[in-house]
């Protein structure tokens, strides 16, 4: 085990303040946006100087930086729901261990839709609904849907499905 020894450091010596020339990088300061003070940049006359790194980054013990790989964006139902905003949806729902109503069907606009959560309203009464997509089974339009596939699968954008 390493036990850390004690210093013995003159009283009347000066404490070092700088670094050797060899070890320094010059720096130069650079006005910042008015109010926010000064930037420091690294003058490193023509050397290689590590690139910036973003905020938030993990750094490993050698330097390295870790990039997030940003996931490729998926075919969702939220995201099918939200392509096809103000059309009439009909929601087939199921209602497990419900005794008054196992299963019920919902008509109406389509407003909104969440990870978890569809938004419709019944344009004769005017009552929205907010319906959990955990009891989602299907949905039907009576019209033709929008289908944009988000990821580039190499079809037609504005593929139209009935």
């Amino acid at each position: 085990m390493y036990k850390q020894q004690p210093v013995n450091w003159p009283a009347n010596a000066p404490m070092p303040t700088t670094l050797p020339a060899s070890s320094m990088i010059p720096f130069q300061t650079t006005p910042a946006a008015p109010g926010q003070g000064t930037v420091i940049i690294p003058n490193t006359g023509g050397s290689m100087a590590p690139p910036p790194v973003p905020s938030g980054v993990p750094i490993s013990n050698t330097g390295a930086t870790f990039v997030p790989v940003v996931p490729r964006e998926e075919s969702y139902v939220e995201n099918i729901l939200r392509m096809n905003l103000g059309k009439v949806a009909t929601i087939y729902m199921t209602y497990e261990n419900n005794s008054e109503w196992n299963a019920k069907i919902f008509k109406g606009v389509l407003e909104a839709a969440g990870r978890d959560h569809i938004i419709i309203s019944d344009p004769t009464t005017g009552r929205r609904y907010l319906l959990l997509t955990l009891n989602l089974d299907y949905i039907t339009f009576d019209e033709p849907i929008n289908y944009n596939l988000p990821f580039g699968s190499g079809t037609n954008p504005a593929l139209r499905f009935r």
